[in-house]
């Protein structure tokens, strides 16, 4: 797989104009002109870039790791470095929007080059991406355009504090905006809770967990077509449990039924869950029941 590791190399890959600084480009068209077009197609690559782009697909597969863009037009998404990217020739842009690049270095040395690891969205995939209203469109480009004409003007000493300020500012309102993603879009939050639960129900069904263990959050992520990022936040800010505490709380809710089982010791029931050391599961189970499997087990056969 071909890995770029400056930027300039990048952008000659896409076919893209050179950058004016080279740890930075951006190209916008949010009123007149079109954006430059990338090169129609590209096998997997990786980069050590940040992207950050507003455009509207309108036909074709963009690939994002293991998942295809969804299509929905007026679409902010964020892309980390190397992450592997993919797309052919039946991509159809519509070449409005912004697309801003630039390699990780640019950051070192600032306090953005903190915050921006705590911020989701980079790690999500590409189909998690934020949809703007048209509100929040024209607050996103009235960031761009002071970004650009700092970009366009004649650098000196304050340049990259500035664009960075702007950067800065930008991903905060993003955060924002997908906190209101997240709270508009309960029906399909509530989809996804469904979908994490058939995936274990299927998973523990199909006798894998004999087999393979007590599945990941990664793994799971993976068998929905989502990224465990995205998962995760969608999951906390509908139910407020993190998807660990919802695949625990599955896994009591077998246990419980197992337990009524007097054919099976305590051990037999945490093995057959995927437990490798039965301990884990009897303090797991007293921390979420407040009683021990044995407990459980003595309080129900006596009903």
């Amino acid at each position: 797989m071909q890995h770029f590791d400056s930027l300039s190399a990048y952008l000659k890959y896409l076919e893209l104009p050179r950058p004016e600084h080279p740890m930075f480009s951006m190209y916008t068209a949010l009123g007149e002109g079109f954006l430059p077009c990338p090169k129609e197609s590209s096998p997997p690559i990786t980069n050590d870039c940040y992207s950050i782009s507003f455009k509207r697909f309108v036909a074709g597969d963009l690939n994002y790791g293991r998942t295809k863009y969804d299509f929905t037009d007026g679409a902010l998404f964020f892309i980390a470095p190397r992450q592997v990217l993919q797309w052919d020739s039946s991509a159809v842009f519509d070449q409005k929007g912004f697309s801003i690049n630039f390699h990780e270095d640019f950051l070192k040395g600032t306090e953005l080059a903190a915050q921006i690891r705590k911020y989701g969205f980079f790690s999500y995939s590409v189909n998690e991406a934020l949809h703007l209203s048209p509100k929040e469109e024209r607050q996103i480009e009235l960031i761009i355009e002071n970004m650009e004409l700092e970009y366009h003007n004649n650098p000196d000493s304050f340049s990259k504090e500035i664009i960075i300020a702007h950067l800065s500012t930008l991903l905060k309102y993003a955060q924002r905006f997908y906190e209101r993603q997240f709270n508009s879009r309960t029906e399909l939050s509530n989809d996804l809770l469904d979908r994490f639960n058939q995936a274990l129900a299927t998973y523990f069904d199909s006798g894998r967990v004999q087999e393979e263990g007590i599945p990941g959050i990664e793994q799971i992520a993976e068998e929905l077509s989502v990224s465990q990022r995205y998962l995760s936040d969608t999951l906390k800010k509908e139910t407020g449990k993190t998807t660990t505490e919802h695949l625990q709380l599955y896994l009591i809710e077998e246990a419980k039924n197992i337990l009524l089982d007097p054919g099976k010791t305590v051990a037999e029931v945490a093995y057959e869950l995927g437990f490798e050391y039965p301990p884990y599961f009897s303090r797991l189970f007293k921390k979420k029941e407040g009683m021990s499997p044995t407990e459980y087990r003595e309080k129900y056969r006596m009903n």
